[in-house]
């Protein structure tokens, strides 16, 4: 059973390197300061959002429906992957997020109209979006 490298230092937060690489087959062995891909110091739950963002091809409505989440659950944990991955995040929305939530709240009225979902659970929905 192979485990995930940890990323970070349980000691003193630092990130880890790897210092030793293996050939499971002929035994051949490297030693050296080698750096692991960004990716790989993801906490697994960010990856596993990772894997479900790429794989909607970035569509947030259906990152939505795959992981049963709202659009600003989908947007923090966008923002904690970026932060995690060392880049900054914009504090203010920016127009296109704005246009985004305007969109996710055409589509619950689209899905009431539709009978699809109850005013109720729209209100609810359209709630979760602006808070």
């Amino acid at each position: 059973m192979k485990y995930k490298a940890p990323g970070i230092c349980p000691v003193c937060g630092e990130k880890l390197t790897i210092t030793k690489l293996g050939c499971p087959r002929c035994h051949t062995s490297l030693e050296g300061d080698f750096e692991p891909c960004e990716f790989c110091r993801l906490p697994e739950e960010d990856l596993l959002f990772v894997k479900v963002f790429i794989k909607c091809r970035g569509n947030i409505k259906d990152v939505e429906k795959e992981l049963g989440i709202s659009y600003p659950t989908v947007r923090g944990k966008l923002d904690t992957v970026i932060r995690n991955l060392g880049f900054e995040v914009p504090a203010k929305e920016s127009a296109r997020d704005l246009e985004v939530l305007k969109e996710a709240k055409n589509e619950i009225l689209e899905q009431v109209s539709r009978g699809e979902l109850s005013p109720k659970e729209a209100a609810e929905r359209i709630k979760k979006l602006n808070s």
